[in-house]
């Protein structure tokens, strides 16, 4: 299956909007960003770094996605409204993620190397979520909207909160240390 009939799928499977091919092909600028980004990712790889970027902010200019040149997406990723996204360098989004508006997966300033987040397979974020520094984002977990994450989130898990809090695995909630004994 081609990266683009896996792109407008998961179009499809996320947005109840979404009534055609044609129309997630022409108006989605997810679809637009991630597409081109491609591009850029092929040009990166091939050590044309100022052309990278330059290709990678003209399309952010576009669609209000900001995605370096540098970072792996796998196919089959879903951005939803992507106004205000930004993507490091060094993240890797693996199949069937969900980021919504305002989603940031960034660097702290201080790693080098692996700065940016890994994203596990099915993986959804939530809104405004800041994604922060070389953590890992489990298989099918849930970042609630605005949470800030700065450790590893396990698979299947739901955090929410500033800083980010596990609050479920499985669908069953944490238990709750009781601190007012301290």
């Amino acid at each position: 299956m081609g990266w683009l009939k896996k792109a407008v799928e998961a179009i499809k499977k996320n947005d109840p909007a979404a009534r055609s091919t044609l129309e997630a092909l022409l108006t989605y600028p997810g679809l637009h960003a991630l597409f081109w980004h491609r591009f850029s990712h092929f040009l990166y790889r091939h050590r044309l770094y100022l052309l990278a970027k330059i290709h990678a902010q003209f399309w952010r200019f576009l669609t209000g996605i900001e995605i370096h040149p540098g970072a792996r997406i796998a196919s089959g990723v879903f951005i939803d409204h992507g106004m205000g996204i930004v993507i490091g360098q060094t993240a890797e989004i693996e199949e069937d993620v969900v980021l919504f508006h305002g989603v940031t997966l960034g660097g702290t300033g201080k790693d080098t190397g692996k700065r940016h987040p890994t994203v596990k397979k099915g993986a959804m974020i939530h809104a405004h979520a800041q994604i922060l520094g070389p953590v890992t984002i489990g298989a099918r977990a849930k970042i609630g909207a605005a949470a800030v994450v700065l450790t590893d989130i396990p698979d299947d898990a739901t955090a929410v909160g500033v800083p980010a809090k596990v609050v479920r695995i499985k669908g069953k909630r944490m238990e709750e240390k009781d601190d007012s004994n301290l």
